[in-house]
């Protein structure tokens, strides 16, 4: 799949795709194309558009061995912060819309999904495990300042003693430390923060609209002081490009407190493989090569293969190497297998006005 030229009229700004093709769903596809009449036009800067839904269902149910988790909350359609690696690109295909700019300029907010939820976890048919939030688009991406929907869902959850684990590269979680530490408090809350690179230059351009490094360690080190469980998440793990910080990143994020640690190589679903090249060409041109000939020798020869149990490592003696450097780095610097187990057994609803007071 190739990817049409850029509009020459489009303004971008802190975007990372620079094209918008049209969803692998879409019957028709729109390029720009000089008609040779060279009438100058004004440039349009591309903003982020938010629309709202009021959604019928907010637990989505996830069957799928490589995942820790059976369900999930995503409290924002498409995401702001616009990683070119973003595995969630294509989703935004179901809306009719682009996996390229139109999933970070065109968002959709749930501003009812903390009340949908309360109604769900308040059915006698529902089962508690834990809630897992960030999976596919950030619940901290910067919308969430102005609608709070993130928090509401969290104050929900801790009132009916839900447990949470939580998947963010957002600063913005700092200003719920407070629900959070409470939650952590009962063995309800973990977090997981997603750190690329520790290059600064690099991360702008891959991930345009994310807080730096520096500020994501930083996040790290006051979510640890508040006593809540923190895994760093090198994530992706771009070969060629990021790669070789592996060791660099687990130090640093070991350093502010976290407790531990995972990997996932580079994945490139659907569209978001040609935007991934596209973006290597304008911004890696020496090392673009480079850098999907060594991917596609972990991905059998493709630029990806979602096979079980290979998407989230790849296969190959690459893969294994980056695996083994992972198990020495975490060995080494003290890393736990895991965060300490979420609790589910006190799970209720929360009291009420007029409710009979509990003898125990």
């Amino acid at each position: 799949m190739s990817l049409p030229p850029p509009d020459p009229f489009l303004r971008l700004k802190a975007r990372g795709a620079a094209t918008n093709a049209a969803g692998r769903f879409e019957p028709y596809a729109r390029i720009h194309e000089n008609d040779g009449w060279e009438i100058p036009e004004d440039e349009r800067l591309m903003r982020t558009e938010v629309s709202e839904e009021r959604p019928r269902s907010v637990i989505n149910l996830v069957a799928s061995p490589d995942l820790p988790f059976d369900r999930s909350i995503n409290p924002y359609r498409g995401c702001e912060h616009g990683c070119i690696y973003c595995f969630a690109r294509p989703s935004h295909a179901y809306l009719g819309l682009s996996a390229g700019l139109d999933f970070e300029t065109r968002l959709v907010a749930r501003p009812t999904a903390p009340d949908q939820l309360e109604r769900e976890l308040a059915r006698r048919s529902y089962r508690p495990a834990p809630m897992a939030m960030g999976t596919n688009t950030d619940p901290y991406q910067p919308i969430e300042a102005r609608y709070r929907i993130m928090r509401r869902i969290l104050q929900v959850l801790s009132d009916w003693n839900h447990p949470v684990a939580i998947v963010t590269k957002g600063a913005l979680i700092t200003r719920d430390i407070d629900l959070l530490a409470d939650m952590a408090g009962r063995g309800l809350a973990h977090v997981g923060i997603s750190v690329t690179t520790l290059d600064p230059g690099l991360s702008r351009r891959l991930e345009p609209r994310v807080p730096l490094p520096e500020r994501r360690l930083a996040t790290i080190r006051a979510l640890a002081d508040a006593g809540i469980p923190v895994r760093v998440m090198v994530a992706p793990v771009i070969p060629v490009l990021t790669e070789p910080e592996l060791e660099r990143i687990l130090t640093a994020a070991r350093e502010a407190g976290a407790m531990a640690a995972s990997w996932i190589l580079l994945r490139l679903p659907h569209e978001v493989a040609p935007l991934f090249r596209d973006w290597l060409t304008r911004h890696e041109p020496g090392r673009a090569i480079h850098v999907m000939n060594r991917l596609r020798e972990m991905r059998g020869g493709k630029d990806y293969d979602a096979e079980w149990g290979r998407r989230m490592r790849g296969e190959g003696a690459h893969a294994d190497l980056l695996a083994h450097r992972f198990a020495i780095a975490t060995r080494r610097l003290g890393y736990a297998r895991d965060l300490p187990p979420l609790d589910v057994a006190c799970f209720g609803p929360p009291a009420r006005p007029g409710d009979q007071l509990s003898l125990f």
